[in-house]
């Protein structure tokens, strides 16, 4: 019984595969796991994300609010467990880039406002949610111009509104999205 649990932990510890553990820094791609960043050449961007929304506090907030901006966008619900452990990254890199003006909007693809309101609180988050759980429509808009194939999701949007960077699954620094943050803004508008 020891040998099998002494084995398996050894199992658990071994490196990732190729597969699951890639990292290019030539074309831009990350992938550990879970774990996936994509840079978004600009010539191969689609059309800028048309969306419209009503938060957790009731505020109307749409596409045009973002205008000219560069904006993260995070798809999230209060049970999810990575959705839990990013949130003080997420927060940190939107204390460092408010006087820049960038812009950050949670989707909450599942809660009702008092639910996204309760973990806003708990966690220290203070940018604005759109509640997208009973129409889905949010989710719609974006997932038309990209893939939002887990959550959670980030995505970085640049100043046209199209989607310059994706990460797929739980952020694992402050420091990647903060990096994808200053590339679109570093970016010719």
């Amino acid at each position: 019984m020891l040998a099998v649990g002494l084995l398996t932990a050894l199992v658990g510890c071994a490196p990732q595969d190729g597969v699951a553990a890639e990292y290019d820094v030539g074309n831009q791609t990350y992938e550990s796991g879970d774990f996936r960043v994509e840079s978004i050449a600009s010539e191969e961007r689609g059309e800028p994300v048309v969306f419209d929304g009503v938060t957790e506090h009731g505020e109307a907030v749409s596409d045009d609010d973002f205008a000219g901006r560069v904006y993260v966008v995070n798809f999230w619900y209060a049970a999810c467990g990575p959705c839990i452990a990013e949130a003080p990254m997420l927060e940190d890199v939107w204390q460092d880039f408010q006087a820049e003006d960038v812009g950050f909007l949670g989707i909450n693809i599942y809660d009702q406002p008092a639910t996204a309101r309760a973990f806003a609180a708990d966690n220290g988050i203070t940018y604005p949610s759109v509640i997208d759980a009973d129409s889905g429509q949010v989710k719609l808009a974006f997932a038309a111009a990209t893939p939002i194939q887990a959550t959670p999701t980030t995505l970085v949007m640049d100043r046209q509104g199209r989607v310059a960077a994706r990460i797929i699954g739980q952020l694992q620094s402050a420091s990647i999205l903060s990096t994808l943050v200053s590339d679109a803004l570093a970016e010719d508008g």
